[in-house]
């Protein structure tokens, strides 16, 4: 404790000295968080592949909240300015590291023109806010639940991309997600409100509940992470699991001629995921078919390969036509379009 007192009085008259040096006091951990969160980006930059490292980053981060929640008080008022900083610190470096982790992740399976992009606007606005230190002790001082919030947010975007990895269904997956976040929210419920242990529990059971059944309402706002698509797009056929031909825009002449016309889309997912998916098809919105569910495996080098097709387009084909790729719980993995047109 003296050590810390002695740099930060050599610190003080230093910048005392030396006017320009103010903005690291400012700055400087908002510039090494930035730095830390990037090199976490590079250690994982192969994502869910590191997914050993990715749960074990994922345990470290909810212990330091639990050992934060439980002791900051009493060991603050031993020491306010070193534990303060370093824990705060720690907690604040830990989420920044994880959130810029899976936003990789979490934009390859957003589907930007979707209602999906705005779960991935969250996470880039928690990823700025955690970065930048003035505007992270700003927020964490005039609303004291941000910090929860934040950790409770990690922890449900980390676990909505790991239970797919170790083999669990879209639709259980998102309902696991949410409620293993807000159980693992117990300790900061016991101690902000002053419960017993039980209490605590129980509150929290029904929260995750409610919570559950409003994650399955607004499914369609979670991009499907660990799905992606690699390739998606409409062609005349298929050949050897490749699309023929590919193509965006053509005339009603143009479809009576072919015959049909193909959606094809590669789903790439890591090894260990095996996850239903089916096809949507819709003319200018509207739903005109949807076609059988299709078991993508994961691994596969350049995605797994789906695709149908339509043969009858009706008196008047003209239009925009797309093909939406679902989960089984109805999330959008992304779409194509095929505008048709008349000569």
């Amino acid at each position: 404790m003296k050590l810390f007192a002695r740099f930060r009085a050599a610190w003080d008259a230093l910048e005392e000295r030396h006017p320009r040096l103010r903005w690291v006091r400012i700055w400087g951990v908002s510039i090494f968080s930035i730095l830390m969160g990037l090199i976490t980006l590079f250690i994982f930059r192969r994502g869910i592949e590191y997914f050993p490292l990715f749960m074990g980053y994922l345990l470290l981060l909810w212990l330091v909240g639990v050992l934060w929640i439980e002791t900051r008080k009493g060991l603050a008022a031993r020491s306010p300015q070193v534990l303060g900083f370093l824990v705060d610190y720690t907690v604040q470096t830990l989420l920044h590291g994880l959130i810029l982790f899976l936003l990789p992740i979490y934009y390859a399976s957003t589907t930007l023109t979707s209602v999906n992009v705005w779960f991935f606007l969250l996470l880039v606005a928690a990823a700025i806010l955690t970065a930048v230190d003035p505007w992270y002790r700003t927020a964490r001082s005039r609303f004291r639940w941000i910090e929860m919030a934040l950790f409770g947010l990690g922890l449900f975007a980390s676990l909505n991309v790991a239970f797919p990895l170790v083999g669990v269904g879209s639709s259980w997956a998102l309902l696991l997600s949410g409620v293993g976040s807000m159980l693992a929210l117990i300790p900061a419920s016991r101690h902000r409100q002053g419960f017993s242990w039980r209490r605590a529990g129980l509150q929290a059971s029904v929260a995750a509940t409610l919570l559950a059944g409003g994650l399955w309402w607004i499914r369609e706002w979670i991009p499907p992470t660990p799905l992606y698509l690699t390739q998606a797009t409409f062609a005349r056929g298929v050949e050897r699991l490749e699309p023929v031909e590919p193509v965006a825009r053509a005339s009603v002449e143009d479809l009576r001629r072919w015959g049909r016309v193909v959606a094809f889309a590669a789903v790439a997912s890591p090894s260990s995921v095996q996850q239903p998916v089916h096809h949507v098809w819709r003319k200018d919105g509207q739903i005109v078919a949807t076609m059988p569910m299709m078991r993508i495996r994961g691994g596969r080098p350049g995605g797994f390969r789906t695709y149908s097709w339509k043969a009858g387009f009706g008196p008047d084909p003209a239009g925009l036509w797309s093909v939406e790729v679902r989960t089984s719980d109805d999330r959008l993995v992304g779409r194509m379009r095929l505008r048709v047109i008349t000569p």
